[in-house]
């Protein structure tokens, strides 16, 4: 997973990171840092698995770690932080040589993490999945108003 290293380890990435850090310093409701990222990650691989999908780990890696990297911007500038997260992402994914293919795959799948529609390629549900998955809801702080379980949704811990 020599390519997961070089997003992790790149200079855009380091510094979008830091953004959504100091954007929710004080925020109650999750937070979307390496962290959730990598809980996404790990939870979108093991939903691979049990799924038997062909799609690999590296992928799924991928995909997990630059999918909220824009949310700072969302924050700062009332923009969607799927798209931004995208716009980011691409020339990440250029510069750690993943393959023009493989960028439109995972892009698309950033984009389409929030609301879960028009899932068309593994990936895309693997992402969403991965990302409703991975968070302990169930013992936030914030749960009372979280936008999520205002209606008869119940938090439970599937992975």
């Amino acid at each position: 997973m020599k390519r997961i290293d070089r997003i992790l380890n790149h200079f855009e990435y380091k510094k979008n990171l830091e953004k959504n850090i100091e954007m929710e310093k004080d925020r109650v409701y999750c937070c979307h840092n390496l962290q959730h990222f990598f809980d996404v990650a790990r939870v979108g691989y093991i939903i691979a698995l049990e799924k038997k999908l062909q799609i690999s780990k590296e992928m799924i890696y991928a995909a997990a770690l630059l999918h909220d990297i824009g949310k700072w911007r969302q924050y700062a500038e009332g923009i969607d932080h799927a798209f931004v997260s995208a716009e980011i992402a691409e020339g990440i994914l250029k510069d750690c040589c993943f393959q023009q293919e493989e960028r439109e795959m995972i892009l698309e799948a950033i984009k389409k993490h929030r609301k879960g529609k028009n899932l068309v390629t593994e990936l895309d549900w693997i992402l969403y999945e991965g990302d409703k998955q991975s968070r302990l809801c169930i013992q936030c702080k914030g749960i009372k108003d979280c936008k999520r379980f205002m209606g008869k949704e119940q938090p439970i811990v599937a992975y």
